[in-house]
């Protein structure tokens, strides 16, 4: 049995929330039932069938066949067992307070990806924009939990206040990369900009040889670290450069002494 498809009609007229189209919330409902549901942001009414034609399926398994900078909140609250496959770009806030599943997305995504991820597997073959794993204005702390694979570059501020879980970005990551840093791990396998690590209370940074931040990071030395190896194992499978980087010798600088100083960043030798 196929999966539930949405098929892109046209590009809607207004940004649209998406976040009413998780699979354990449209299970047993027909395709009109599932037209009918309202995804408006604005006065304007505009319904699923406006944007979508829907062919209905196995409801574990969700395709959005073509994208818009537009779709935001797909797969917000998404539940372990059920995975949502987009072929195209994506809006804000993807997977937002995500519990499980996986979610791919083929094109780039917008702001706040992952924001309040729980366990979620989320790659994007594309870019991230701004606040990758970040929590919204007002809240403690961002992503606590899953793994987020970005296979291009993402925006500033990526892995602000991470609380836990791994996010890798295969390629450039803008300023204040992870910023207020609780806990978790983020790779960079790029280059990147501005402060780094600023206030990083407990989390680990991983970054390619050459990058430069602040002095409030204190250089340990190199070490050999067995952990690092077997972290290399469960990545290599995700991000085999990822994992690469974790099979050298690595020299740890532990900070932000700013703050608790118990975080740390790590570059190969």
């Amino acid at each position: 049995m196929t999966g539930l498809t949405f098929t892109l009609r046209n590009e809607p007229p207004q940004r649209v929330d998406l976040s009413a189209l998780t699979p354990d919330r449209l299970a047993g409902k027909s395709a009109a039932e599932i037209e009918a549901i309202d995804i408006g942001t604005t006065r304007s009414t505009i319904k699923v069938g406006d944007v979508f034609k829907v062919e209905t399926g196995d409801v574990k398994t969700t395709r959005y066949e073509g994208g818009s900078s537009r779709f935001d909140l797909i797969g917000a609250k998404l539940l372990p067992g059920f995975s949502i496959h987009v072929e195209g770009a994506v809006g804000a806030q993807l997977g937002r307070l995500a519990k499980g599943g996986r979610i791919t997305v083929t094109g780039s995504a917008g702001p706040y990806v992952a924001s309040g991820n729980l366990g979620a597997e989320i790659e994007i073959k594309g870019d991230a924009g701004d606040f990758l794993a970040g929590p919204l204005a007002g809240e403690l702390a961002g992503m606590a939990g899953g793994r987020v694979i970005v296979r291009g570059a993402a925006g500033a501020r990526a892995g602000d206040r991470l609380r836990r879980g791994i996010i890798v970005i295969e390629g450039d990551a803008g300023e204040d990369l992870g910023a207020r840093l609780i806990a978790g791990t983020i790779f960079v396998l790029g280059k990147t900009g501005g402060r780094i690590g600023y206030l990083n209370k407990r989390g680990s940074i991983v970054l390619s040889k050459g990058q430069c931040f602040g002095p409030t990071y204190l250089d340990c030395g190199a070490h050999d670290l067995t952990f690092a190896r077997l972290f290399a194992r469960s990545l290599k499978a995700d991000s085999p450069a990822a994992a690469e980087l974790l099979s050298h010798k690595l020299r740890r600088y532990g900070g932000d002494t700013a703050v608790y100083g118990k975080g740390e960043i790590l570059t190969p030798v």
